[in-house]
């Protein structure tokens, strides 16, 4: 269920920290030649900074950064005086369109946390051929994007005459687990020896469905249970999930928040939730939020949509930042591919290369990463065959990654001459899409870890640090670019802003 990327989250937060930089801040588009603090086992060397406040269009350099989609979205769920589900006149569903912007059709409970037990039961009937829709206990409040934090979820997507299903929670801090093993499963495919996953059918079928957590199975971990027409899905919740805490207060039908995608309709009746029974022979009165509307948005893969932007959510002083909506690349297209960047004198692995500054994180969706950092106009942004690696030719910087079961992390990365890559893996630093600002560094010193060099990146007061393995170096590269770019490995986006950067524009 998830593609893993091989790389890690990038640093993003802008303001320098002591002892990064030595000198003065220089105003927007100027250049400076600073000598550097020099640190152990590495002699001074003098660099150049460039400083870049945004406020005003600094007229960087692009590719397909500003490849905007618009979409009309449908949402039409609700009570409703149909039969669809069985049952007498009188049911909830409708038509519903996985879409960034969130929708739902949910009764209103008393505040539940991972201590509680919960359960929910009722009929299904999935009328439409395409749909992705999530059948879950959540929280009101924290609708932002997939996976969703604080939810419990049965998770259905039609195909064609089937519907699939996979069993899914959040905590509040983002990170996510999902079925042992993945969805419904039958037996095991003779040739691949994998589970293969039970397709339940769309047309003319009531299906029977159970949802409940309890909090002490797993040896007090929890688990989430579901069943199908008696066919049942486990998930363990991985260790330390629990205790990162999560708060339901709505049960019902909630949208995949991801990017625009096929719509379809869903029906439920007979509704059970913790034991209490809804009918729906009569309008029950449950919360719509966006659930009847027609509307368009810009959110969908893989047009990209970002750059400068007139707005201040990565706090800088004034109006002005890097960002925007940003997906995972695809290296097989020329046409997604993008990047947004600063221009510079050639730079390469024999000297340093420094940058600071601050980041936000509005959203973002499982399996996403953004890079931030150096690289090369050309060589980071040629076609390949096959996806044979996430990282770019000639990157060296941060990724902000989301794993599923990790929420969202900041790492070192970096791929050289010769295929070579490394990524910073462990414990890593961790950021939320909760829209708050935070202050990030990146220092690469070649002559460190023995003369190997190595990468450190700090968010907020957090550090990790990537030693680039054994010849690495030697092979190479080289940068002409400074800002944003792409994965070469396609995936999910975020929403992410940066300001007051500061970075290598010169070595010497």
């Amino acid at each position: 269920m998830h593609r893993r990327i091989a790389w890690f989250v990038a640093l993003f937060m802008t303001g320098t920290l002591p002892g990064l930089f030595v000198g003065e801040k220089v105003s927007a588009s100027k250049q400076s030649g600073l000598p550097h603090q020099a640190t152990a086992g590495q002699p001074a060397s003098r660099t150049h900074e460039r400083t870049e406040r945004f406020d005003r269009d600094p007229d960087w350099d692009r590719s397909n950064n500003e490849s905007v989609e618009r979409r009309t979205i449908r949402q039409d769920f609700g009570f409703s005086l149909t039969a669809h589900a069985g049952g007498m006149r009188g049911e909830m569903g409708g038509f519903i369109t996985p879409v960034a912007e969130p929708a739902y059709y949910a009764k209103k409970l008393p505040a539940k946390t991972f201590k509680d037990p919960l359960s929910a039961s009722g009929t299904l009937a999935c009328t439409g051929q395409a749909f992705h829709a999530l059948i879950c206990f959540f929280n009101a409040g924290t609708l932002n994007e997939w996976r969703t934090p604080n939810t419990i979820a049965l998770r259905i997507s039609g195909r064609g005459d089937v519907f699939y299903a996979w069993l899914e929670y959040a905590t509040q801090t983002w990170r996510a687990g999902g079925d042992d093993p993945q969805g419904f499963p039958t037996a095991k495919d003779p040739k691949t020896g994998r589970q293969r996953l039970k397709g339940f059918a769309s047309k003319g079928v009531i299906h029977r469905w159970t949802l409940t957590y309890d909090p002490q199975a797993n040896n007090g971990h929890g688990v989430v249970t579901a069943t199908i027409d008696g066919v049942k899905a486990v998930c363990h919740l991985a260790d330390g999930h629990k205790e990162d805490g999560a708060e339901f207060n709505r049960f019902g039908l909630l949208n995949v928040m991801k990017s625009a995608d096929t719509g379809g309709e869903v029906w439920l009746d007979d509704i059970t939730v913790n034991g209490q029974a809804e009918a729906f022979d009569q309008d029950p009165g449950w919360e719509g939020f966006q659930n009847r509307r027609k509307y368009e948005t810009t959110i969908v893969r893989p047009r990209f949509d970002f750059g400068f932007r007139p707005t201040n959510f990565a706090g800088g002083a004034k109006a002005g930042e890097l960002g925007g909506v940003i997906y995972r690349g695809d290296c097989r297209y020329p046409e997604r591919m993008a990047f947004y960047g600063d221009r510079l004198n050639d730079l390469t692995l024999e000297k340093p290369l420094r940058a600071a500054g601050k980041v936000c994180l509005k959203r973002g969706v499982s399996d996403s990463s953004i890079l931030i950092g150096f690289f090369h106009s050309k060589d980071s942004t040629r076609v390949q065959q096959s996806q044979a690696s996430g990282i770019p030719k000639s990157f060296l910087g941060i990724s902000t990654d989301g794993p599923s079961r990790e929420g969202f992390h900041v790492a070192p990365i970096y791929r050289v001459n010769g295929d070579r890559q490394g990524y910073a893996s462990g414990k890593l630093p961790r950021i939320h899409p909760d829209g708050k600002a935070h202050d990030w560094t990146l220092e690469y010193a070649p002559t460190a870890a023995g003369g190997k060099g190595q990468i450190t990146v700090t968010l907020d007061k957090q550090s990790v640090t990537l030693v680039l393995a054994d010849g690495h170096k030697a092979a190479g590269s080289r940068f002409d670019r400074f800002g944003l770019i792409t994965t070469w490995i396609d995936g999910n986006g975020q929403t992410i802003y940066f300001d007051d950067l500061k970075y290598t524009w010169k070595q010497e």
